[in-house]
């Protein structure tokens, strides 16, 4: 199953542009511990816009505040350790590939 199509991968454009780069950024973002906390408040700043988003998709006609805020830490969890994944593997795992595992490790079964 695919969670990442053509809109979606804007998130993860760059990775596709420049993969050496985005690696060697994304090491010095992981390994330095202020840029990594800036890096998760910066994604945290997201919170309000993601969960509007996922509010007009979503089929569920009055998903509380609470259940969209769980959501979108889960989908950011998900690009987090999907991108950990690819950092550590040096690149060598394709990202999408990833995503999609880690989005459908949280699909019901």
């Amino acid at each position: 199953m695919r969670y990442f199509g053509t809109k979606e991968d804007a998130v993860i454009e760059l990775y596709h542009q420049d993969p050496a780069g985005t690696l060697a950024t994304t090491r010095l973002i992981m390994d330095t511990p202020a840029l990594c906390a800036r890096h998760r408040e910066k994604q945290h700043c997201w919170w309000p816009e993601l969960a509007r988003a996922l509010a007009e998709r979503t089929a569920a006609p009055r998903s509380t505040e609470l259940v969209l805020s769980v959501r979108v830490a889960a989908a950011l969890d998900c690009l987090n350790i999907a991108v950990d994944h690819w950092t550590a593997s040096d690149g060598r795992l394709d990202l999408v590939e990833l995503l999609d595992e880690a989005f459908t490790a949280l699909a019901p079964r």
